[in-house]
């Protein structure tokens, strides 16, 4: 059978019976063919203007035409007459021509005056001869019986949603659709297949059929690929339609507002099951406990050898990729530098849609400027924002379904991590740990956005553990909760991580224990309400969030079946817990460390106070990069071990002034006496990948790397292998048992985010990010 990427990417505002109303499809291609509108803040004062017109024309004809040719027509670059890709309303084309389009050959052109760039967009809005994008002059009601008598034979179904494009969008459908010719593709093993041409390149060609899904083929599958010249959407409604007609339709279908039901893609049982999809990558963790691991064997330690590129995509934005894709029934979703996200063919790289949400407001001390990923759910995918928004897109399409504002980012906070998604419910938890602000996690109706439930990090007055706090200290404690958690469906447990306190290095401004920071805490799903936590650095003065990967196995460990929660913590040492009740197992370093020399009976560090930060400065293990980090871990139940990125190094902390002023950062940090430095003849760092066996609580081996990274991850397979990301830009495949090296790719970037793996139609992948490209490979075919 021809490999078929599961749902469809392109939203169809019907649904249809048979391939007779595949003309429905024309105005929802012609309509999501171009990137999502965003509220048009500012109109063109010159539109409709001959006199602006007419500059417009003589400033595009001599700058613009050589690639757009004549009349906007096309050439070198697409016509501009129609619905435009990267945004039709007056605001979004302004910002495209003033700063030109990332990852595309069009230039900004900042030399242009506001005005002459409104003059060449008044021209092109004339040559469609249409009004401005949101300009409704026509009747609804007129129109709804044009539209019967006219449309209604091929848009039989529900239109719900096309009244959230714009009006200049909707005229562009009807008079400007473009040709959308019927393409039949048939494959070697006999299967006939029709639809419209989604995308086509040299070697890939995808399909949209009449109900709705997408089928991408490579072409060698194929055996012939016919085209009826013949659109299916008529071209002449200019001709058959005179101008009040079409903007009584227009009118009509603006007030078809309600957004469409998504389809369903991946049901919170499904991803329940993770473990009998193999084939897939459900989650940002590849499952709900953690473990980030792929029992996926075809590629194994005698051929990975062999590995190759397969596809890359590039990625271009401000900032470099740091997100861990999901895979969905062959359609990969990701999310690009910040306000991106993508949906791949995950067999050939190809874009199915692409989303783009500028920031609404940026913190001028903004950091982080990352996206780590995004969650799907039924028909959803979720992600965050730098500007701490949520938001909700179609699966298939990429369009808007709802936003909601979670926190204020001009005083620090923002949304980094993938949301996770339970069966009723996406759950998120800020950033901002270094601004002073008050960490929380939150839960929210998948389908509407609605707010289910708070859980603050920081305890207020009259709550456990505000006694662990001095004085009002807790007003600006932090405790950030922003990397994604882990989940036990069957003690129906949410394990969440808290991040440091605030501010970052000064503890004598907050003393106490200084809960629930660097802690995990045990959560009820259904209420947000906590059921137990454990304090992994109390009063941390070194920055060590507690924001690592919470690993939930259930295993023999030592002579007893257990049910365990493990975690390499920032703060050097490897934890063993007891999930169902948050009972102390066992901890041990996996590094240098030199600010605990035990722990007691429940768990507690003892801690050695020279190791907390002072005036002066204190040299300490780990450094402020930590033992480890946020990047991926990962558990193989085949070896039994954790494998995980570490940094073996130390650093000298100092406190100094720690004054509160919101939306900056809050640390605390003093530059120290230069005598507080390593001991002499101290070892040189090492950072690397580490193998650790939670039944003798010791590192098994270890491999080197050359530079440090917060953020490059490992996978573990069940062909024996380990997959790490390096900051020196090698993507490396290593001997699960031994941690000898197999393989290596250099990627030419920093690759700062954790490897997947996922299969189609039996074949085996491997995907990664480096710097802006996302790469996918698999062994030669």
């Amino acid at each position: 059978m021809p490999r078929a990427t599961g749902h469809a990417a392109i939203a169809a505002f019907c649904r249809f019976a048979n391939l007779t109303r595949l003309a429905s499809l024309a105005l929802a291609l012609a309509l999501t063919a171009s990137a999502q509108p965003v509220p048009d803040a500012v109109k063109n004062p010159f539109d409709g203007n001959p006199t602006a017109i007419d500059a417009g024309k003589q400033l595009f004809t001599s700058v613009c035409q050589a690639c757009h040719g004549p009349e906007a027509r096309g050439d070198r670059a697409p016509g501009l007459t129609g619905s435009l890709r990267h945004g039709n309303s007056d605001s979004e084309v302004f910002r495209n021509v003033r700063g030109g389009i990332q990852g595309t050959q069009m230039p900004p052109f900042a030399q242009f005056t506001s005005d002459q760039i409104w003059q060449v967009m008044a021209y092109l809005r004339s040559l469609s001869g249409t009004a401005a994008p949101d300009t409704i002059t026509g009747n609804a009601a007129v129109g709804r019986t044009t539209f019967d008598a006219q449309c209604r034979t091929c848009h039989q179904t529900n239109l719900a949603g096309v009244g959230l494009r714009t009006a200049q969008q909707l005229r562009d459908a009807i008079l400007n659709p473009g040709q959308q010719p019927i393409v039949t593709v048939k494959t070697k093993d006999g299967h006939e297949y029709k639809g419209l041409r989604r995308n086509n390149d040299t070697f890939s060609i995808q399909l949209l059929d009449a109900s709705n899904q997408i089928h991408s083929f490579t072409k060698s599958q194929l055996t012939t690929i016919g085209v009826d010249a013949t659109s299916i959407m008529p071209s002449d409604y200019s001709k058959r339609l005179a101008a009040t007609d079409v903007a009584n339709v227009v009118a009509y279908l603006k007030t078809l507002t309600a957004p469409p039901a998504p389809t369903p893609v991946l049901t919170a049982d499904r991803i329940l099951k993770a473990a009998a999809e193999p084939q897939n990558w459900l989650t940002y963790w590849g499952d709900y406990k953690g473990t980030h691991y792929s029992s996926l064997s075809q590629i194994n330690t005698l051929n990975v050898k062999n590995l190759q590129a397969k596809w890359a995509v590039q990625m271009p934005g401000d900032g470099t990729l740091e997100a861990t894709p999901l895979v969905v029934d062959g359609v990969m979703y990701t999310s690009g530098p910040v306000g991106q996200v993508y949906a791949l063919d995950a067999a050939t790289g190809r874009q199915i849609w692409k989303y783009q949400r500028p920031q609404k407001k940026v913190n001028p001390y903004e950091a982080n400027r990352f996206n780590r990923g995004v969650a799907v759910l039924d028909g959803r995918v979720f992600f965050g924002t730098l500007d701490a928004a949520l938001v909700a897109l179609d699966a298939r399409t990429g369009a808007l379904l709802w936003e909601v504002q979670v926190a204020d980012t001009m005083l620090g906070y923002s949304l980094t991590s993938a949301p996770l998604a339970l069966k009723d419910k996406i759950v998120t938890g800020i950033s901002g740990g270094e601004y002073g602000i008050i960490g929380f996690l939150e839960a929210y109706d998948p389908a509407t956005g609605r707010k289910l439930w708070h859980l603050n990090a920081i305890p207020a007055p009259g709550e456990p553990g505000n006694e662990t706090w001095s004085g009002d200290s807790w007003k600006h404690g932090a405790g950030g909760m922003w990397l994604t958690g882990s989940y036990d469906a069957d003690l129906n447990t949410l394990y969440w991580a808290v991040g440091n306190p605030g501010p970052d290095i000064n503890g004598e401004v907050r003393m106490g224990d200084n809960l629930y920071t660097c802690s995990v805490l045990a959560i009820d799903p259904d209420t947000g309400k906590l059921k137990w936590h454990y304090q992994f650095t109390p009063h941390d003065t070194r920055d060590w969030d507690a924001t690592e990967d919470f690993v939930l196995v259930d295993r023999m460990w030592h002579g007893q079946n257990r049910k365990l929660l493990m975690q390499a913590d920032r703060n050097g040492n490897f934890y063993v817990l007891d999930r169902t009740n948050g009972k102390f197992l066992a901890a041990a370093p996996y590094m240098r460390t030199n600010w605990v020399k035990g722990w007691d009976a429940n768990g507690r560090p003892i801690t050695i106070p020279a190791a907390d930060a002072n005036t002066a400065g204190a040299w300490v293990y780990p450094s402020l990069i930590g033992g480890s980090n946020f990047q991926a871990p990962s558990y193989s139940p085949l070896t039994g071990w954790m494998y995980f990125s570490y940094h073996d190094g130390g650093q000298r902390f100092a406190i100094g002034p720690a004054p509160f002023e919101p939306g900056k950062q809050f640390q605390g940090e003093g530059g120290g006496s230069a005598n507080a430095g390593p001991p002499a003849g101290d070892a040189p760092e090492t950072q690397g990948i580490a193998a650790f066996d939670p039944e003798t609580m010791k590192v098994v081996w270890k491999f080197e790397v050359t530079e440090a990274s917060l953020t490059a991850g490992v996978l573990a397979t069940a062909g024996g292998v380990v997959f790490a990301s390096s900051h020196d830009g090698n993507f490396i495949a290593l001997d699960a048992k031994t941690g000898k090296p197999l393989w290596h790719f250099g990627a030419g970037g920093d690759v700062a985010g954790s490897p997947i793996s996922y299969s189609i139609n039996g074949k085996q992948y491997v995907a990664v990010s480096s710097a802006q490209v996302l790469y996918s490979f698999a062994l030669p075919d």
